[in-house]
């Protein structure tokens, strides 16, 4: 007489398979998005740090000229 916890479950497989599924869809769209952020906030970074560098390296004001005597 065979066990009934060892037959196998069709609706079940289905269900499961179906959750699987959608786990795989979801985590690939958290994954993508993660990537699209991370992408950003070091672009975001990198502007800033440049920003920062070439402010410090160059001048704020442009010097005056000194006239010229004639």
């Amino acid at each position: 007489m065979e066990s009934s916890w060892t037959k196998k479950n069709s609706l079940l497989s289905m269900m499961l398979s179906g959750a699987n599924a959608w786990a795989g869809a979801a985590r690939g769209l958290m994954t993508a998005q993660a990537k699209r952020q991370q992408s950003a906030a070091m672009r975001e970074g990198a502007k800033q740090v440049t920003g920062f560098w070439t402010a410090a390296m160059t001048s704020g004001t442009p010097k005056a000229r000194k006239k010229k005597r004639t």
